[in-house]
């Protein structure tokens, strides 16, 4: 399933070359590397690794034979990203690949030479990372999944799943992101249009969620909605247990949180998000400027759903929602 967005921006098409950092030649006696600036404890998921290769791969490079990969984690503390990217900054990389808004901010305070390719959901226009979506302009580009964008339509689907409900809980991560903020106007704006009391929790440790979960609980909140933080996202059994404890129905970001037990989720391919940053990477490498690489839109979403949990929380899904479904797990 395609959800089209409507932007003043038009993607244009590839192109440009010039003097970025190139991929070793027989010159060379070292292989250029590559930072990988996230907040996930460890390392990113193998799905996303891979995605990134094969993203690589069609611009002809090969992790191991052509380029090293060095990955950077805060392990769920986002006051480490500075130092991190900072680290990067010294090691001279070829390239920052910066996974999600806050290392993006964090590699742009860092650097204005290093190419930076990013994946993040909030705007990079309004937040002054690019010029513009066609033409970014400086040392940044990579692709936009809109996730504050399209936290209205996550809530649409989560209502029609429970249209009887007044009240809808979001978590969200820090209160500080601009990501966070942006998205939790968009679903605040939308649960006005539905009619729905709209409850708010900024939630990043195990006990802050927790805590969340008992007072949405006490206020009788009828769903919940996930934000599409990170740390929320390290946090996925937890949310899970508590949403079966407490019978909630939820609506996560990401498919991989449906396919552990959650019930709904709504949100960018993340396949398709890490292959598109492959292969800017592996073009800037070869000696292309981000400054001629347009921003990319995210046009490829998943919506998941688990009807063993829905069942669990005798819930029937509407066929209206099973057909709009790019997955259903029985």
């Amino acid at each position: 399933m395609k959800v089209c967005l409507r932007r003043r921006e038009i993607i244009a098409g590839l192109g440009g070359a010039a003097a970025w950092p190139l991929v070793a030649s027989a010159q060379r006696q070292t292989k250029p590397t590559v930072g990988w600036l996230h907040q996930r404890p460890g390392r990113p998921p193998r799905e996303h690794i891979e995605a990134f290769r094969r993203g690589l791969a069609e611009i002809g490079i090969l992790e191991g034979r052509d380029v090293t990969v060095e990955y950077r984690t805060t392990e769920g503390h986002p006051e480490r990203l500075s130092a991190l990217a900072a680290d990067l900054v010294l090691r001279r990389v070829a390239v920052i690949v910066a996974s999600a808004t806050d290392p993006t901010l964090a590699a742009k305070a860092a650097t204005r030479t290093i190419p930076v390719v990013f994946n993040m959901g909030a705007d990079p226009v309004e937040l002054g990372l690019v010029a513009s979506l066609n033409r970014p302009g400086g040392n940044l580009t990579g692709i936009v999944g809109l996730g504050a964008e399209i936290a209205a339509k996550r809530l649409e689907l989560l209502h029609k799943l429970v249209p009887a409900i007044e009240s809808i809980a979001m978590l969200v991560g820090r209160t500080d992101s601009p990501y966070d903020l942006a998205e939790a106007s968009n679903v605040q704006s939308a649960a006005r249009t539905l009619g729905l009391r709209f409850l708010l929790f900024n939630a990043t440790t195990e006990s802050e969620i927790a805590a969340a979960f008992a007072t949405l609980v006490e206020r009788q909140a009828g769903a919940v909605l996930l934000g599409g933080s990170v740390q929320l996202d390290s946090r996925t059994d937890q949310i899970i247990s508590l949403a079966a404890r407490y019978a909630l129905p939820t609506m996560f970001y990401y498919g991989s949180a449906v396919r552990e037990g959650g019930l709904l989720s709504y949100g960018p391919l993340l396949s398709e998000s890490l292959r598109v940053i492959g292969a800017y990477t592996g073009r800037i490498l070869k000696g292309e400027k981000p400054a001629d690489l347009p921003v990319q839109l995210q046009t490829r979403f998943e919506f998941v759903i688990n009807l063993k949990t829905a069942r669990a929380l005798r819930l029937e899904i509407p066929p209206l929602l099973l057909a709009l479904a790019d997955e259903v797990i029985e």
